[in-house]
């Protein structure tokens, strides 16, 4: 007993400074006071931290004093949980989405988004020349979403559509309705994506055809100039966001499908994480091309300014998702 007692107080006096240091350091940084740590106190508590477990280790296995053992315990859970555990409140894990998440999941989604891009723009295409052939195409493609823009609507009520501001009433309540819409729209972009990604090009594909038919019947009637400026302000947004949302589809759909050494239940669970982060921020956008929309067009009536707010978003996302970042991954 003599000689437990010995070993006990030896190996408390080789390494109880580092205890009662990473003891300090804990007391310090507890209690949301990280911040007064310095950079070398903060490198320094994963090594004490480290340092602590050998000691817990070792007391153990050589059935060491019982409440040194307790005591190394305690200090190495609060060790743990300061060094693994999750510190943030909910203003820091808003502030990390925006400033990191969100942009970094669309660069993931790169391949993605070039892909439901080029899928839009060439579905657009052939929307505008099947129409600008003939007229009749214009009710077929657009359906009831034309509301009265086909072949038979004259000039003057295709150019009253553009800068109609409504009487300046109900746009909070149209931008409502139009933020619900586009997000629905998106949404099922991104939860068909696990039925192998056909119905997501599909429907990317219906929704660039009826912008081609819609621009195709204004350029028809000498008003492209004037319908690219309705469109812009708010199409800037809310066609980036419908791409985004494709994008995340795509990405599960494509893990489903070719899951490699995983199960596809794994595969998809893998992708959804990147695809998730990447759809919250599409309902934001979603959002802000709702206001633009169901607001800011109708209030706003040049053709300038429209261009300029819309061509201001599209530069600025694009900044936002793809300019490099200090300390950002490849």
């Amino acid at each position: 007993m003599k000689d437990l007692a010995l070993k006990s107080h030896r190996f408390r006096m080789e390494r109880e400074q580092d205890w009662r240091r990473l003891e300090r350091l804990l007391g310090k940084a507890e209690g949301g006071r990280a911040r007064r740590l310095s950079d070398d106190e903060l490198l320094e508590i994963p090594v004490l931290y480290r340092a602590c477990l050998s000691s817990l280790s070792v007391a153990r296995a050589t059935s060491l004093d019982a409440n040194l053992i307790d005591y190394l315990e305690g200090l190495a859970t609060r060790a743990y949980f300061f060094v693994y555990g999750a510190r943030t409140n909910v203003l820091d894990r808003v502030t990390r989405f925006f400033r990191h998440d969100w942009p970094a999941a669309a660069r993931a989604l790169w391949r993605e988004t070039a892909a439901a891009a080029a899928i839009l723009l060439i579905s657009a295409i052939v929307g505008y020349l099947l129409v600008a052939n003939d007229p009749d195409w214009c009710g077929a493609l657009m359906g009831g979403m034309g509301q009265g823009r086909d072949a038979t609507a004259t000039t003057a009520f295709l150019r009253k559509i553009l800068y109609d501001d409504h009487g300046g009433q109900g746009l909070s309540g149209f931008a409502t309705m139009l933020f619900v819409h586009n997000s629905q729209v998106s949404i099922l972009a991104f939860a068909l994506g696990f039925a192998f990604c056909l119905p997501t090009a599909l429907l990317t594909a219906q929704n660039g055809l009826v912008l081609g038919a819609l621009l195709a019947l204004y350029v028809s009637r000498g008003l492209g100039l004037e319908v690219g400026g309705w469109l812009i302000i708010h199409g800037a947004t809310e066609l980036f966001a419908c791409v985004l949302g494709a994008s995340a589809g795509f990405r599960i759909g494509w893990a489903v499908m070719f899951p490699g050494a995983r199960s596809r239940l794994d595969a998809a669970r893998e992708a959804g994480r990147v695809a998730g982060a990447a759809m919250v921020g599409v309902v934001v956008m979603l959002l802000i091309a709702g206001i633009l929309e169901g607001i800011g067009r109708q209030l706003i009536q040049l053709d300038l300014a429209r261009y300029a707010i819309g061509t201001g978003m599209l530069t600025l996302w694009l900044a936002y998702f793809y300019m490099p970042r200090p300390g950002a991954r490849r």
